[in-house]
């Protein structure tokens, strides 16, 4: 099979002369994006943690219960439905530096859970035990399911389609949607002069998590422009359901993270955050906009716009070069 899919181990051995230039640009970018959480200071938050009312903390820590696993859960589906089905070198190269900023961030938001007075048993239980939370991991684990637990034959045209249900839920929903509208709520704290430290975490969550999109959005155009037999209009509504299902499962959850709302921030204002930033995604894959709201959040615009990733990057301070010193 000709293109980006394949499964031969001996296929994608040779990275020169390299086929995908924009998988093997976002390894380069990604490299020079490394970072460590203990170079941010988290404990100088912890006098603003005292002074927040326990809405606000609530926040905080379903933030926490629901980012933890599920950055491990990502992981499971690079290593079991995105790795094995890709010929490309250069595709492997940036796969594995993205595993490893996953397994990063879940370091991160252990630094977290250990910096701040949170109870570590009933953080990580809510995922579980939060209906809303464990109804958007299930609808997860559903499609990385397909490929661990059934044979996937990517020769197929239903092979095919499972890897792309796959890309389409971790990169596009949980990724590109959920963990953005985490992001925000996360962010919006500095906005009021609060968990500055938090903040800057995550921005470089955000970063990151700004490639693996983009990585993911060229993968998935890629692999329908090379596959004609993918070029339905009854798979594209589906891929497009799935979206505004996603939506629908993130609207309720967020009325479980913000259940009376905090200064400046409550669940409507969350939820039209989310139909925007599904918007964007439909737009990036081929499909018109679907809810046509305008951006509540206009201050996360720069960072979540994969169009306006490299001026965001440029525009940054907190860049971070591992081959060298840090850019001016």
């Amino acid at each position: 099979m000709a293109g980006i899919l394949g499964t031969g181990i001996q296929d994608g051995l040779l990275l020169k002369p390299v086929t995908y230039k924009w998988a093997y640009d976002l390894y380069e970018q990604a490299v020079a994006n490394t970072w460590f959480p203990n170079e941010i200071q988290l404990g100088q938050d912890l006098s603003d943690w005292k002074k927040m009312s326990d809405e606000e903390r609530h926040a905080v820590t379903f933030l926490m219960s629901y980012f933890n696993p599920n950055e491990l859960l990502v992981n499971k589906a690079l290593a079991f439905g995105v790795y094995p089905y890709v010929n490309a070198a250069e595709c492997h190269l940036y796969l594995a530096k993205q595993m490893w900023e996953e397994a990063n961030h879940c370091m991160a938001f252990e630094y977290v859970l250990e910096t701040f007075p949170i109870d570590r048993d009933a953080s990580y239980a809510a995922h579980i035990e939060v209906p809303s939370m464990a109804r958007k991991e299930e609808f997860e684990t559903k499609f990385i399911k397909r490929m661990t637990e059934d044979t996937l034959d990517i020769t197929t045209t239903e092979g095919k389609k499972d890897f792309i249900r796959n890309l389409i839920a971790y990169n596009i929903i949980l990724e590109g949607i959920w963990f953005y509208s985490g992001f925000m709520v996360a962010l919006s704290f500095r906005q009021r002069n609060l968990l500055r430290n938090f903040g800057a975490l995550i921005d470089w969550v955000v970063r990151d998590e700004s490639l693996h999109l983009k990585f993911g959005i060229n993968l998935i155009l890629t692999v329908l422009e090379e596959n004609e037999d993918l070029q339905t209009e009854e798979f594209a509504d589906e891929i497009k359901n799935m979206i505004l299902s996603g939506v629908e499962m993130e609207e309720q959850y967020n009325n479980d993270l913000l259940p009376n709302g905090i200064l400046g921030l409550n669940a409507d204002y969350i939820n039209q955050y989310v139909k925007y930033l599904a918007d964007r995604r439909l737009e990036e894959l081929g499909f018109d906009a679907h809810y046509n709201v305008g951006n509540p959040a206009k201050w996360m615009a720069t960072a979540n716009d994969t169009l306006q990733l490299v001026n965001f990057f440029e525009a940054t301070n907190t860049s971070y070069e591992v081959n060298g010193a840090k850019k001016d």
